[in-house]
């Protein structure tokens, strides 16, 4: 059974978007960029662990004020959790991401989540 963290919890869902989905939601507002993070049964699945090894994990990141969860609604970024997630698409996947944004689309994202 793999090590869980939150850390690798965003991995996997950029690695989601990218190369699993090549598709990502983005929620542009007044208070900066939301992301629909993947269902947990979702990223249970890709990283092959049980749905139940997941669920603490998603208290811990609500908690760290990451995500939230609405009912019916899903999962998403909070500014702090999308800043994370554009993070690791910046340093690890930005071929990926300026090949599915565009680089200019890309390269604004960034600014938006820096400032």
């Amino acid at each position: 059974m793999p090590a869980l963290s939150v850390e690798i919890l965003f991995k996997a869902a950029v690695k989601l978007f990218f190369i699993e989905e090549h598709a990502i939601s983005l929620t542009f507002t007044d208070k900066g960029i939301r992301i629909r993070f993947p269902t947990t049964r979702r990223l249970a699945e890709y990283l092959n662990v049980p749905h139940y090894y997941i669920l603490p994990y998603f208290a811990m990141m609500e908690e760290q004020n990451l995500v939230t969860r609405e009912e019916r609604v899903g999962i998403h970024t909070t500014n702090e959790g999308s800043m994370k997630i554009i993070k690791i698409m910046n340093e690890e996947f930005s071929n990926d991401a300026s090949a599915l944004f565009g680089p200019e689309i890309f390269q604004q994202i960034c600014k938006i989540a820096e400032a």
